[in-house]
């Protein structure tokens, strides 16, 4: 099977804990050593936006700010491959083609940002296109997708499961909205359903739930399930 997982700066490094960032490193090694191509995209974090937020008060114009983001990613990413080592690609893939190819070389395939005015989320259900993966794993600080942001509203009732065309029902008006949290962002939504992903958003703070998730399809987040997808034939063994 092949699976790109996006790991979100603020699940792999909220700060500079080696621990953190190993155990995340083992879990991917351990979905590789289960026959899986990996392929991983990592995402800046409160890093990223503290170097931003200091950027745009020294004067900084949005694409110079996008490109500090894009380097903070890297740099996580660059945290990554060192605790994988001869597992990964030896350095963040930087264009599509150079990550599937690392993919088709056997290593996990690694990159960061890509293109000013593009979040990782984005990045991610495009690297999951361009190599038809089997499966899009958006490994965030929260546990699924919600109709209303948990963080404000108590009330925020969870969803189970979603087909594509939902989910980007239900993150557009959370991008219209100044502050709102969506679990993944409108762009990377409608990829998603362009490509017909299937995809889970789940809670990686504890990298086994990424293990779960993709060798057996066990998780408590939310599955996004293509119309007329079945369930991967790699589940349907014991794992």
């Amino acid at each position: 099977m092949r699976v790109v997982v996006s790991i979100g700066g603020s699940v792999l490094a909220p700060d500079l804990d080696p621990d953190r960032v190993a155990a995340h490193a083992d879990a991917l090694e351990r979905v590789a050593a289960d026959g899986c191509e990996v392929g991983v995209v990592v995402g800046g974090g409160g890093v990223a936006r503290e170097y931003i937020e200091t950027a745009r008060e020294l004067g900084a114009d949005e694409v110079q700010l996008d490109r500090l983001g894009i380097g903070t990613t890297r740099l996580n990413a660059r945290l990554l491959i060192a605790a994988l080592g001869d597992r990964a690609s030896l350095s963040p893939a930087e264009e599509y083609d150079d990550a599937a190819a690392s993919l088709r070389r056997g290593e996990v395939s690694i990159m960061g940002g890509v293109t000013p005015g593009q979040t990782t989320d984005a990045v991610a259900a495009a690297f999951a296109e361009a190599v038809d993966a089997d499966l899009l794993v958006y490994a965030t600080s929260a546990d699924g997708v919600y109709d209303v942001d948990p963080n404000v509203h108590e009330n925020a009732t969870q969803y189970a499961e979603l087909t594509p065309a939902e989910l980007v029902d239900i993150v557009l008006p959370m991008s219209r909205n100044a502050g709102a949290s969506a679990p993944v962002d409108l762009l990377a939504a409608k990829l998603i359903d362009r490509a017909g992903l299937r995809s889970v958003v789940l809670d990686g703070t504890d990298p086994s739930a990424i293990v779960d998730a993709v060798l057996r399809g066990e998780h408590s987040g939310t599955d996004v399930v293509p119309t007329g997808t079945n369930e991967p034939s790699y589940w349907t063994g014991t794992r």
